[in-house]
């Protein structure tokens, strides 16, 4: 009896120092394609080559529902804030280069620097202009890329205007040489191969954004291969497979300098497009790269960026780490919001108690420990239509008019959004805008003042 008595006491004993003991803090690898289309990958059928990242899935949870804002500065206020975008004011509902962060902001960045990690971010920052609401004062100990929505990939300009010039490194201006996408990647893989442990690298990249080309050598696997019959549809569409390609190189890239240096059991490697692919696009920015009149598609997902359908805002995702994520597919709904919560329980982060999340902690779900996780409510702003995800049903409405012309879809039964429901289930269409009344509550009606921008990025 006293043998058992003991042997109680010590395991008891051991129980108590684990769960008090500091939690493991991996390296955290956070990667953003821009525009990314459904169908640019080969494990969705796509015509472009994405070998590496298609290696890396395979032992890696494949983020089948995995949604975000349908388009750009959406998407990264959510990730970076754990919130709804609508919840820093009408002005974020859309592209923007005004401030999206209030001053004091509790971000992803915030929240790791505070149980020391070292944090950085290589590329697009796109949630203010300028510095003064750039990537430092929000948790970020050292950027380097450009403020603005995208950039031209040779020249590193902007549109023509105040913000032309944006590229750089700790908020002075730089001119420098070579491929964007390029300088991205070696700066990330940088910050990677310093060792700075543990740390918190955000890759944000231009591509595959307008405007749409990439070094020679991402051509060759597209040599004798026609696209389109149209001469000027089948270049640009070429130009893009070589940009799909270019990145898929550069994250294969950051995958090989993880396990060379040893660090690859000890980081979460997370990839997600901030928004679904374009049909077509112009190119408004400074320099000579051309336009693109044919792009991609998100086939068999129904709409494009900047649409409230699924395929501007159901994206390709992936996340890994080795050792302690199951590899294979996850069909639970998550949203960009969930990667703050998510990560900072995962790093042992103590949240503010002011600090409110819309976002939830999806770390069980991600590792099978919660395998029927319970409905929830995916809310996604738009400035034209909204969207409202409860279980199996999503609601798209105006935004600025709850009671306007709805859409109502089945997304269990019907993913592709064929069917649109709404006078065979009018008690759910009333229900889901019930939700959506309710959500809008927490929105910021009015953008603030001081978020306007008028001036060049300056130190």
């Amino acid at each position: 009896m006293m043998s058992l008595r003991l042997l109680a006491a010590c395991l008891g004993a051991v129980f108590s120092l684990a769960a008090t003991a500091a939690p493991v803090r991996p390296n955290i690898l956070l990667i953003v394609a821009d525009d990314m289309g459904w169908a640019d990958v080969s494990w969705h059928g796509g015509k472009f080559a994405t070998p590496r990242m298609a290696e890396i899935l395979k032992t890696s949870v494949e983020l089948d529902r995995h949604y975000v804002q349908p388009v750009c500065t959406p998407t990264r206020t959510a990730l970076l804030s754990g919130r709804w975008t609508s919840r820093f004011g009408p002005h974020v509902l859309g592209p923007t280069n005004m401030r999206a962060f209030p001053a004091g902001t509790f971000t992803l960045a915030t929240a790791l620097k505070s149980v020391g990690y070292r944090t950085a971010i290589s590329g697009k920052w796109h949630l203010g202009g300028k510095f003064a609401w750039g990537p430092r004062q929000y948790g970020f100990d050292e950027s380097y890329g450009f403020l603005t929505g995208a950039i031209d990939p040779w020249t590193h300009k902007y549109r023509s205007g105040p913000l032309e010039d944006t590229w750089n490194r700790n908020d002075v201006l730089l001119k420098e040489e070579g491929n964007a996408t390029e300088l991205v990647a070696a700066d990330a893989k940088r910050v990677i191969l310093e060792k700075k442990g543990p740390w918190f690298a955000y890759v944000p990249f231009g591509a595959v954004h307008t405007p749409i080309d990439a070094p020679k050598e991402y051509f060759k696997a597209y040599e004798g291969v026609q696209f389109h019959a149209d001469p000027a549809k089948d270049d640009s569409i070429r130009r893009y497979a070589a940009f799909v390609t270019q990145l898929d190189t550069k994250v294969g890239e950051l995958y090989d300098a993880l396990k060379a240096s040893g660090q690859l059991e000890n980081t979460v490697i997370i990839f997600t497009s901030d928004n679904g692919g374009i049909e077509s696009s112009g190119n408004p920015y400074v320099g000579t790269t051309k336009a693109s009149p044919a792009v991609t598609t998100n086939a068999p997902l129904r709409g494009w960026k900047n649409t409230p359908y699924e395929g501007g805002m159901r994206v390709n995702a992936f996340v890994s780490w080795a050792g302690h994520l199951p590899a294979g597919k996850n069909s639970h709904p998550m949203h960009a919001a969930d990667w703050l919560p998510t990560l900072a329980r995962l790093a042992g982060v103590t949240v503010p108690a002011d600090v409110k999340f819309d976002g939830l902690d999806r770390w069980p779900v991600l590792t099978g420990a919660d395998a029927t996780p319970a409905p929830r409510t995916i809310y996604i702003p738009h400035y034209q239509r909204s969207a409202v995800f409860h279980g199996d049903w999503k609601l798209i409405v105006p935004h600025a008019n709850p009671q306007g012309k709805a859409e109502l879809f089945n997304v269990a039964k019907d993913p592709y959004e064929q069917d649109e429901c709404s006078a065979r289930f009018p008690e759910k269409l009333k229900e889901m805008r019930e939700r959506f009344v309710e959500l809008r509550k927490g929105d910021l009606p009015e953008a603030p003042a001081d978020a306007k921008i008028n001036e060049k990025p300056s130190k």
